[in-house]
């Protein structure tokens, strides 16, 4: 055989195997253990665990790495290029803000409405959203940027309030948490921040003509492991999810979403 053609064998094998393995490669080929990295809204610490977990017992090659925080915090760190899979936002406009970023469409998980939360035993004998703009009163909200702080506004807007906050903070958790500490004397969260908390904060409920909905919008994102990121999105629709979502107080999202 001439020396040429011996060459030419010889180097085509490992190249075509190479070719295809890169092929594959692209493709997700890969069929091993995948983890997840969820970045998610504080207010659905409680859920998202629950629901990464049921997840994986149906789906053991799926583990998961989750992320708290305000919704801004975790927009910015899609943007700063950090490793994620999976972002859920407690609105839209977040989602909107890294819409280049997402890998499909955003859906609608979940909804959630608004509560203040008191010091346990309500001592400053609050009843309504009108309380809030007593002299003297220390009442906390979410930041201008922060969901939560956005939603606290629409509220005050429905119900005619201009009320004067001694805090902004930068998610529904913190706020929460100026009140079970005792440096603030009201503040504005979710509902199911206030089922989480027990005995440690008291609740008030804000008439249903006043208070807002609030919107939770999930999407994989670029760059990481969408099959499987697209997959637990889809999940996350599902009645078994919605079931898991009730369970901490969310509501079921609007018909459409």
């Amino acid at each position: 055989m001439p020396d040429s053609l011996r060459w030419r064998r010889l180097l085509a094998g490992p190249s075509l195997i190479a070719a295809l393995g890169a092929l594959l490669a692209g493709c997700g080929g890969s069929s091993g253990p995948v983890t997840l990295t969820v970045l998610a809204a504080s207010s659905l610490t409680d859920v998202m665990d629950e629901l990464a977990g049921t997840y994986h017992q149906t789906r053991p090659a799926v583990r998961f790495r989750t992320v708290y925080g305000g919704s801004q915090e975790m927009t910015a760190k899609v943007e700063g290029h950090e490793p994620a899979d999976v972002l859920v936002t407690a609105d839209g406009t977040s989602m909107k803000d890294v819409a280049r970023k997402l890998e499909g469409r955003p859906r609608i998980v979940a909804g959630n409405s608004l509560a203040i939360a008191v010091r346990p035993g309500n001592p400053k004998r609050l009843r309504s959203p009108f309380d809030l703009v007593r002299p003297g009163l220390r009442v906390v909200t979410g930041g201008p940027i922060v969901p939560v702080g956005r939603y606290a506004q629409q509220m005050f807007g429905r119900a005619g309030l201009t009320v004067r906050t001694s805090s902004q903070e930068i998610s529904a958790r913190a706020v929460l948490d100026r009140v079970r500490t005792g440096e603030a004397d009201a503040g504005v969260v979710y509902v199911t921040d206030l089922r989480s908390a027990g005995a440690a904060a008291g609740i008030v409920p804000i008439p249903a003509a006043m208070n807002v909905t609030a919107s939770y919008p999930a999407a994989a994102l670029r760059g990481g492991h969408t099959k499987q990121a697209e997959a637990f999105v889809t999940w996350l629709t599902s009645a078994p999810a919605r079931s898991l979502f009730q369970k901490y107080g969310f509501a079921a999202p609007a018909a459409g979403g």
